[in-house]
């Protein structure tokens, strides 16, 4: 893993870039002017550079939560920075440093290989290392942001490299810091900090099924391929139907109006949420609306999961959004609940 303290580097630049490949959507995209980010010491001089020359920017790891439209105007950097290494274990916890641009279930794949249980809850999630803390992805009971101890961040602002804790991170669901100030910090590297006592975590009723008939509590790896089991059944491979995975949040929303839904529509699914309030499963919400399956031009909404928008081939952000608003709309008409779009829209 390349220190932020090595001499300058200058990444690759590709002018007009397809990137077709850099998005699960599958969206036919150019951007004006492509980075290769392979060392956190190549962004320094590179976003001088940008900034000198009023250039619009962004970030892209594995573009597997993001919306892109057809041109990406100005400098979009691709974030390649690789590497991971078990920095030290005391006695309560495993610490360790990942490069932003690393896959994310590799990484997770990688953590049972040294026998570091925690992260199986969140086996196969599509994307980066760097980009799970900007989302704070989760899956299953289980948040990123459990597990996240420092994230190195190159801040555009002050030009500086810095180590920003936990808890300046602003962690919430789906959300983070990040998310909030996109272009503030680009995320170079993340240290995580797992716990050595491990518990499974089979709250979430799709997992309690998978061990439902086993006589002995499962093990990290058990959960690990249980999680990659119904996350095959349930999302297309984007490399056979472009998708970005979950498409909205699950709402959270007050007691009062899940009591009264709830009398309603006594078969509703929902979870208890730590606020204290009450979080509704977005995908059943939408299969109620009859949106399950349907399609609308090129893009439309995954048979096996509602939850779960999709590009048929040919489709285009435009199209996507227009999906999705339509989707928000009967939602709220029915069930009075606003759904909130989970991808990042560029």
């Amino acid at each position: 893993m390349n220190s932020a303290q090595n001499a300058p580097l200058s990444p690759k630049l590709t002018p007009n870039m397809g990137l077709k490949d850099r998005n699960t959507f599958g969206f036919e995209v150019s951007a004006e002017l492509a980075y290769e980010i392979s060392a956190a010491n190549e962004l320094p001089s590179l976003m001088a550079d940008i900034q000198e020359k009023n250039l619009a920017w962004r970030v892209l790891g594995g573009g597997s939560n993001v919306i892109l439209p057809a041109s990406l105007p100005g400098a979009t950097l691709l974030m390649n920075i690789a590497g991971q290494k078990i920095l030290r274990v005391d006695e309560q916890n495993t610490y360790i440093a990942v490069g932003a641009g690393v896959n994310w279930h590799e990484f997770v794949s990688w953590t049972l290989e040294q026998n570091v249980p925690g992260l199986e809850n969140l086996a196969l999630i599509p994307g980066t290392v760097g980009a799970a803390p900007i989302q704070n992805i989760g899956a299953y009971g289980a948040e990123v942001a459990d597990f996240i101890d420092s994230i190195e961040a190159f801040d555009t602002g002050a030009h500086a490299f810095v180590t920003l804790p936990k808890e300046a991170c602003h962690f919430a669901y789906r959300d983070s810091y990040f998310k909030q100030h996109p272009q503030q910090y680009i995320v170079t590297k993340v240290a995580f900090k797992i716990p050595k006592i491990w518990a499974p975590r089979l709250h979430y009723a799709d997992l309690a099924k998978q061990f439902i008939d086993s006589n002995t509590a499962p093990s990290a790896q058990d959960i690990f391929q249980a999680v990659c089991t119904i996350r095959t059944q349930k999302l297309p491979d984007p490399k056979v139907i472009g998708n970005a995975g979950s498409f909205f949040q699950n709402p959270v929303v007050p007691n009062t109006l899940f009591e009264a839904l709830q009398k309603q529509f006594p078969e509703m699914v929902s979870y208890p949420d730590q606020s204290g309030m009450r979080k509704l499963a977005a995908g059943w919400l939408i299969d109620q609306c009859g949106f399950k399956g349907q399609t609308m031009g090129s893009v439309g909404v995954y048979q096996n999961q509602a939850l779960v928008l999709v590009n048929h081939g040919g489709g285009t952000a435009k199209d996507i959004l227009t999906l999705a608003q339509s989707i928000k709309d009967k939602v709220n008409k029915v069930f009075g609940v606003q759904l909130e779009i989970e991808p990042n829209i560029f």
